[in-house]
């Protein structure tokens, strides 16, 4: 998503809220002559958006004998989330806080041998302040909180640089500060990470912290979780 949202400019992002705006979150049929009309632009510029946003993955189209068939994509709806979130920061001050409730459920493996790979480990202790335990607490999100989780976008987050070693090169990943909520109390200090390249979907939350939380919470697989993220600096 935040390669799709560096990929376009304040033009065609006001490009896709008029398709928005038209129906396209669920699909609608647009042609460039009405979309201009729309943009107060020339039929050209308004082909030229489309073409745009088509090849950084903002939307799907198809083009039909009337005009084209133009739906958003999830990075097409999220990038709009993030306009949506940063508005929110500018006129109602929601800028410290994104809660994702989801629950608990067991994960591939994968975070407790990246965690703890040299060119990750010294990053983690030196930006964020403590040595993680080897492995992720893995959350299913609920359908509202993948929606909400766009509003992240909004929120500076601590990078962790990519590195390499003799044998491959180690992706970039990202971190915000976040607090772990359950019916038996709050857990503080951990951080949810999105590595820049992922096998997880949108529907999945990976929390890091410098305890194992399946042992300090006392939590198992099907349980309920609120995971309260914010920016690197609230």
């Amino acid at each position: 998503m935040s390669e799709t949202r560096a990929a376009v400019g304040a033009a065609e992002v006001a490009t896709l809220k008029e398709l928005a705006l038209g129906g396209a979150l669920t699909g609608t049929t647009v042609t460039c002559a009405g979309l201009a009309e729309r943009l107060d632009a020339s039929n050209q510029t308004a082909s030229r958006r489309l073409q745009r946003l088509a090849e950084v993955g903002a939307i799907d189209r198809e083009v039909l004998n009337d005009g084209q068939r133009v739906e958003l994509t999830a990075d097409g709806e999220a990038l709009l989330r993030r306009e949506h979130a940063d508005y929110r920061r500018i006129f109602e001050g929601e800028d410290a806080d994104v809660a994702l409730d989801g629950t608990v459920t067991t994960g591939m493996g994968e975070g407790r041998h990246y965690i703890s790979l040299p060119g990750y480990m010294e990053q983690f202790i030196d930006r964020l302040g403590y040595e993680p335990f080897a492995g992720t607490l893995n959350l299913d999100l609920d359908p509202e909180s993948v929606r909400e989780r766009a509003r992240m976008d909004a929120l500076d987050p601590v990078r962790i640089d990519g590195w390499e070693d003799d044998e491959r090169t180690y992706g970039p990943a990202f971190c915000w500060p976040a607090t772990v909520e359950t019916d038996a109390g709050q857990y503080e200090t951990a951080h949810v990470i999105a590595p820049e390249r992922t096998h997880h979907g949108d529907d999945q939350l990976e929390v890091i912290a410098p305890d194992r939380l399946r042992d300090e919470i006392g939590l198992e697989d099907g349980e309920s979780v609120t995971v309260h993220v914010a920016g690197e600096d609230a």
